[in-house]
């Protein structure tokens, strides 16, 4: 998940004034005196970095980081027909979820071509779920919602509380045991993609043991007027920012919407994008089913991992070829700060997804000669 939309930066707090169409996070006080370098990021003004990019990939990698995320929607589904709503609008079977747990999904179209991707959580406490879409993604998802529960006259609310709601993610192999410090609750019971309810402080907070970044760690969901409150917990805690987000859900083969797949520019469906197993062709209908149903038995195209073998970084729309002809593209890149090597997502001809394939990105004009590799890239390039 995430939305990386073309980068305007801004280079200190004083020049902000000059994005006055971008929002602010409850947490942008904070980073201003953190020395961020922001930028306008889906509507959003983010911090791009504190320290150095390299410098907070590998704090994440080796210890643990923090990043505001409070630019993620917040959708809460909410009435005796929500889990219905919520059911005929996505691929996955939500009907199996209980409280306390999340879920990984999409929002599709009639076609099968993903919307974006979500995660869904079942309130630990409440009859409520919370959808949690990419950045700048809640207004229209939050319509889309409203629509189809008025459509098909279900009884269910659905608001909008991203502006109200604050959300960190405290990632990295010490990321659970330095939640645990602040919390009322034991935080190392939770297992991957379940919820709880907690105090953190004197905050009470949603604590999910999700994120975004190939390491252990949590999110935390809360009030945003406490977002100074909760900061303040964490203050020893190194400071990320968007540049470091990407190459650490790069690094893990993790997708970026707006990027790696988009309904206009990059219109995929499930298997195309590599996410199929988040359709449960089982659990009955939804929008889009007939035609991911059909996807299933096999698709033109296919996105893989690329190991790029020089040093040269493969962008967003690089050509990718085999033998002198266009083959695909690349949808993200980056040169790898925990391998010191370049690598890349991109979608190909399915007849070349296979591991081992040897293709080549055309580079500034030059071929460079590229593998195509399993993700997520932090396990085959670590052997």
């Amino acid at each position: 998940m995430g939305s990386y939309p073309s980068k305007k930066r801004i280079n200190t707090c004083s020049c902000v004034v000059n994005v006055v169409s971008s929002n602010r996070t409850p947490l942008y006080d904070s980073h201003c005196q953190a020395g961020a370098d922001f930028t306008d990021f889906g509507g959003w003004e983010m911090p791009v970095s504190f320290d150095s990019i390299r410098e907070e990939h590998r704090a994440v990698r080796d210890g643990v980081g923090l990043f505001d995320v409070s630019h993620m929607g917040q959708l809460v589904v909410d009435g005796p027909e929500a889990e219905t709503l919520l059911h005929r609008l996505v691929p996955s079977d939500v009907r199996s979820l209980e409280p306390g747990a999340a879920q990984y999904s999409c929002f599709l179209r009639s076609d099968g071509i993903i919307l974006d991707d979500i995660v869904v959580y079942d309130h630990p406490s409440k009859s409520e779920y919370v959808v949690v879409p990419n950045a700048g993604h809640d207004e229209g998802l939050h319509g889309r919602l409203r629509e189809h529960a008025d459509r098909w006259d279900l009884d269910v609310t659905v608001e909008n509380r991203t502006a109200e709601t604050g959300m960190i993610a405290v990632q990295g192999p010490e990321a659970v045991a330095r939640v645990e410090t602040e919390a009322d609750d034991p935080i190392e019971e939770l297992q991957p993609f379940t919820v709880t309810e907690t105090s953190i402080g004197d905050v009470e907070c949603l604590v999910a043991r999700t994120g975004y970044t190939g390491e252990d760690g949590v999110e935390i969901l809360f009030p945003g007027d406490d977002a100074t409150a909760i900061d303040t917990l964490f203050d020893d805690v190194q400071r990320c920012g968007l540049g470091a987000r990407d190459t650490l859900r790069l690094e893990a083969g993790l997708l970026l919407s707006g990027q790696d797949f988009d309904p206009e520019d990059e219109p995929h469906n499930p298997y195309e994008a590599g996410i199929g197993f988040v359709v449960d062709l089982d659990s009955g209908d939804f929008v889009g089913r007939s035609s991911v149903e059909q996807a299933r038995d096999g698709t033109d195209e296919q996105i893989v991992g690329l190991r790029i073998e020089e040093r040269a970084i493969a962008r967003h729309g690089y050509e990718i070829r085999s033998d002198g002809d266009s083959v695909g593209r690349v949808t993200s890149g980056t040169m790898s700060p925990s391998f010191g090597i370049p690598i890349a997502l991109g979608y190909v001809d399915a007849s070349l997804a296979s591991p081992g394939t040897e293709l080549t990105v055309s580079i500034r004009d030059r071929s460079v000669e590229a593998t195509v590799v399993e993700t997520p890239f932090l396990e085959s390039c670590g052997e």
